[in-house]
């Protein structure tokens, strides 16, 4: 088993990890703005008192917050960081003119799409540059063993068996298979094989079981009990690399989709939410293990961020991509009042979302089991 990294070194690799994809997101949104000619205040990587910035030649501010926590780019005739638009009062007519709430609303819906769509492009960047380099994961499907005892004994599977789906997702290669069982365990599904030329279709009940990873922490997957013959990288030619790496992204996004799901449905419970704390401790173990998997890890928390910003929840990028799409339909922007209290209400879910997390972070480090023991 391996040491938990030190703390100093966890806070480092939280920073590294989470400054640069903060900076990608931001950049997506100012970037597009800037196409569309719309000025930007401030673009900054960190929240609270500004610790080092410079302003441009643009008049932008440039600056890193002391709370490593998110980041913004506060936009000419924003309120508040959150891009919540004012009335536009008091604005100089050349203002106006790059004032993001005078844009028409296609424009700003892209501009606020732009965010989440670079960390899916970093992380397809990222798949890339490793199929490239090594090939891609792309192992048959085939059933090469069946462990005694497991669930796929009890339904009949044997060698030689190819898996092409399972639940509703078609089955490419092992590594698909593998993703949709992990995150379901205890799951009735159904899998199809084929087998000798026949198509089968049978139903099965996942297994569970609690693994403990080389730092010592307990999780749990969803098992089948079946293994390939061992993981295979494909070389393909260049044509390809990119739909590849697209298609790993979208598998990854899917599985976060599924995932949410089941926590929203009661089919997982809400304990496996991590929050920032927990992202720090993944950031500083993958980190300890080498760069390889730290970049990979990068790629992941890429796709994770983006994926969490199209919630459509206000305050996120999804919640004003919503509104956005109700102003192209209404033909007339969604009352100030309502968005106000829209945004009252996805600030108060946001912030016990993070009471949530926080605490099962802490749950997860031990803490309250060490104060019961104080306690008692």
């Amino acid at each position: 088993m391996l040491a938990q990294p030190p703390i100093w070194f966890i806070a480092l690799a939280f920073i590294a990890a989470i400054g640069p994809l903060v900076f990608i997101h931001e950049l997506g949104h100012y970037l597009v703005a800037r196409w569309f000619g719309v000025g930007a205040e401030t673009f900054s990587i960190g929240f609270g008192r500004e610790i080092l910035g410079w302003t441009d030649r643009q008049g932008t501010r440039w600056k890193v917050g002391w709370l490593p926590l998110g980041g913004y780019v506060r936009f000419v005739g924003d309120m508040n960081p959150a891009s919540q638009s004012g009335s536009g009062e008091g604005l100089t007519p050349s203002e106006r003119a790059r004032a993001f709430q005078f844009k028409p609303v296609w424009q700003r819906f892209l501009i606020v799409l732009a965010g989440p769509v670079a960390n899916f492009l970093l992380a397809i960047a990222i798949f890339l540059f490793f199929f490239a380099t090594f090939g891609v994961p792309n192992t048959p499907a085939v059933v090469a063993q069946v462990q005694p005892g497991s669930v796929a004994q009890g339904i009949g599977l044997v060698s030689g068996d190819r898996i092409t789906s399972i639940g509703d997702e078609r089955i490419h290669n092992f590594e698909d298979l593998r993703r949709y069982v992990a995150i379901r365990p205890g799951d009735e599904t159904r899998i199809v094989v084929e087998r000798g030329g026949e198509t089968r279709t049978l139903d099965v009940e996942l297994g569970r079981e609690t693994r403990r990873d080389e730092f010592g922490q307990d999780y749990e997957v969803g098992l089948l009990g079946v293994l390939p013959a061992g993981q295979q990288l494909q070389r393909v030619g260049v044509v390809r690399l990119l739909p590849e790496a697209i298609r790993y992204t979208g598998a990854i996004t899917r599985s976060m989709v599924d995932g949410l799901v089941q926590v929203v449905t009661g089919k997982r419970s809400t304990k496996d939410l991590g929050g920032p704390l927990k992202m720090a401790q993944i950031a500083g173990q993958q980190a300890s293990l080498g760069g390889f998997e730290f970049i990979q890890l990068l790629a992941l928390f890429s796709i994770n961020l983006g994926f969490i910003n199209l919630l459509p929840i206000p305050m996120l990028d999804g919640g004003h991509l919503i509104f956005y799409a109700a102003e192209a339909i209404r033909r007339r922007p969604v009352s100030a009042r309502a968005q106000d209290w829209a945004f009252r209400g996805g600030l108060a879910l946001l912030l016990a979302l993070l009471l949530l997390v926080t605490a099962n972070d802490l749950a997860s480090v031990g803490l309250f089991e060490g104060l019961g023991r104080l306690i008692g």
